[in-house]
């Protein structure tokens, strides 16, 4: 085998007294396609700033093969020492490098080369720094999360990009499809050192657990031997006037060896503040329209949102993603079409937009807002350090400035400060940028376990797959459509030319309803909508809008008047029977809305 091109050796760092690498590793060989993966804070980013020389290690050896070139993608480039965009990708070509090709990439990432550095979008920034980075096709290019702010088309042109080229390429990523279908090879840091393993990532994982299962079970074994060995200390030296010192000694070191084993980190324990439950219905949309700044956003779309679905929402970046989530919400009117949001909503956008963080905050007034020790979740409280926990920051965290907080710690700040507010409908709006691995799983639990409703942006597929019962895309000229399944089984209907299964939400409902889906019940349900409504049903279905919108109207009244601060202690009586009033309006509603649901459906279903 040819020698590395560039090798880490024995790499140790220490920041502020905490030791961040202890005994860290890395060759990188021509043609390697390395996945770097370990936990926020475990020293990826570090690691490969030493890598590519932009740091001293306290101890340890970097060699560079002569005249091999190297190319290194940070996380927040920083462009302000050039007027644009070309003069700053132009900027990374050494003599000899293709200029053609550097122009090539601005326009292929969808950049204005004479645009203005100073204006740009962090997005923009992203990819005028991969198209610097990646313009002299170096031997060795690392990157450090390449697909933060990208859009799934421009995710997808990289991955083709990356695999076209014939650099050696090391990956930090939290995209767990972009590194599987990349890397050959994933280096793993844990607790400050590297270990190493001889597959690409698609086989990391089962390995990972492999391994922290066997350490746990080695764990346990030296500590039923400490049980023991103290067990004969406690109950045998009493019958003798001698301790046999040879064993507590050996205890002894038992004890410091078990003190010496870091455990791995802990997990994080998402949870949010509990709403009431909503109606079944969520929201429906038939025929809506948004035009914006002369542009056709939302042309005739029609779809029915059921309480439980996770419906998520993909597309290119100004494909109006935005404005779907906010006529969905009923944040936006439509131009046409009308839009039904359903009954006793509590809607929760978390957006993962940095700009909603004061930088000068601690981490402490961000989770608090600055009242104190305490964190209200709903009506409840909690302690801002057992809060902090939850979320996998330490105790001595709680005054770090926000800016000094790395990306994915902001991330995790932004989940921890939004699922405080109690909701049964949650928009999450780009939840996975810079999160860890593990914290995707763990957000990925607490969406399947969430009570609620979750519409979800997200350009990241693999999350797609394993959290959406549905996906709204865009087909063009404002066109949208939902398909039943996760991103790629999006992609499986639109290449089968199957036709969008929309109406997943009948099935939902008749779940819901009979709670079972024996096969007798789903066919009658079928049967049931294969059939054209009756003159009954057709009459029904014309009059509960008007039923309904009546019953709204006397619960607005009901809940108005029961708002007067001193009726309780004025007329008990009259408060009782205002209140008996909202209780049966609003079961009433409830049903009304049920009974229109399900004939709406029928009728969807039915083609009338």
């Amino acid at each position: 085998m040819q020698p590395p091109r560039l090798f880490l050796s024995n790499i140790a760092l220490t920041f502020g007294g905490t030791p961040l690498l202890g005994d860290a590793s890395l060759q990188i060989h021509a043609s390697d396609r390395i996945a770097l993966v370990g936990r926020n804070g475990s020293g990826k980013s570090t690691l490969l700033k030493i890598a590519a020389g932009m740091i001293e290690p306290d101890k340890g050896e970097r060699f560079l093969q002569p005249g091999t070139t190297l190319r290194y993608l940070p996380q927040e480039p920083d462009l302000s020492a050039y007027e644009t965009i070309e003069a700053y990708v132009l900027a990374g070509l050494a003599p000899g490098d293709d200029v053609h090709r550097a122009r090539y990439l601005i326009e292929q990432l969808g950049l204005t080369a004479e645009s203005d550095t100073a204006n740009l979008s962090g997005g923009e920034a992203r990819r005028a720094a991969l198209a610097r980075t990646l313009a002299p096709e170096p031997d060795i290019l690392l990157l450090d999360e390449p697909t933060n702010h990208l859009d799934l088309p421009a995710i997808e042109w990289l991955e083709a990009e990356l695999r076209a080229m014939a650099s050696a390429i090391v990956l930090i990523s939290h995209d767990r499809r972009f590194l599987a279908n990349l890397s050959t090879s994933t280096v793993w840091m844990d607790r400050g050192i590297t270990r190493h393993f001889n597959r690409g990532f698609d086989g990391f994982e089962d390995w990972r657990d492999k391994l922290l299962d066997e350490e746990e079970q080695a764990s346990h074994k030296l500590g039923r031997q400490i049980a023991r060995e103290e067990h004969w200390i406690v109950h045998g030296v009493s019958g003798r006037r001698k301790r046999n010192m040879r064993r507590v000694r050996e205890l002894q070191e038992l004890k410091e060896k078990q003190a010496g084993q870091t455990k791995a980190g802990g997990s994080v324990r998402l949870a949010s503040a509990e709403a009431g439950v909503s109606g079944k219905l969520v929201a429906k949309l038939d025929d809506v329209s948004k035009s914006l700044g002369g542009r056709k956003i939302v042309d005739g779309f029609s779809t029915i949102i059921m309480r439980g679905e996770r419906v998520g929402i993909v597309g290119p970046n100004g494909a109006g993603k935005t404005t779907l989530i906010n006529l969905i919400t009923g944040k936006l009117e439509p131009d046409t079409g009308t839009i039904r949001l359903g009954l006793n909503l509590d809607a929760l956008v978390v957006d993962q937009k940095r700009q909603m963080l004061d930088p000068e905050w601690t981490l402490k007034d961000a989770l608090t807002d600055g009242a104190g020790d305490k964190v209200a979740l709903g009506s409840e409280t909690r302690h801002v350090m057992t809060y902090m926990k939850d979320f996998l920051f330490l105790p001595e965290q709680a005054r770090t400035p926000v800016h000094a907080l790395s990306g994915g710690e902001r991330g995790r700040l932004m989940l921890a400060r939004g699922l405080r507010q109690p909701s049964n409908f949650l928009v999450l709006d780009e939840p996975t940028n810079d999160l860890d691995l593990e914290t995707l799983d763990l957000l990925q639990e607490f969406i399947a376990d969430y009570a609620g409703t979750v519409l979800l942006v997200s350009h990241d597929r693999d999350f797609l797959d394993r959290t959406c019962t549905s996906v709204i895309a865009p087909e063009r000229n404002g066109k949208w459509l939902r398909y039943a399944g996760g991103y790629s089984d999006m992609l499986a209907q639109r290449k089968g030319a199957a036709k969008p299964v929309v109406r997943e939400a009948a099935k939902t409902a008749r779940k819901e309803k009979t709670g079972s889906e024996a096969t007798g019940s789903s066919s009658a349900g079928d049967g049931i909508a294969s059939r054209r409504l009756s003159f009954k049903q057709k009459h029904a279905l014309e009059n509960l809008p008007g039923e309904i919108g009546k019953l709204e109207s006397e619960i607005a009244k009901l809940k108005k008047a029961l708002e007067a601060p001193d009726l309780y202690a004025r007329e008990p009586a009259r408060f009782n029977k205002y209140a008996e009033a909202l209780a049966e309006r609003e079961k009433a509603l409830a049903e009304k809305e049920e009974q229109w649901l399900e004939l709406e459906i029928l009728r969807e279903e039915a083609g009338g």
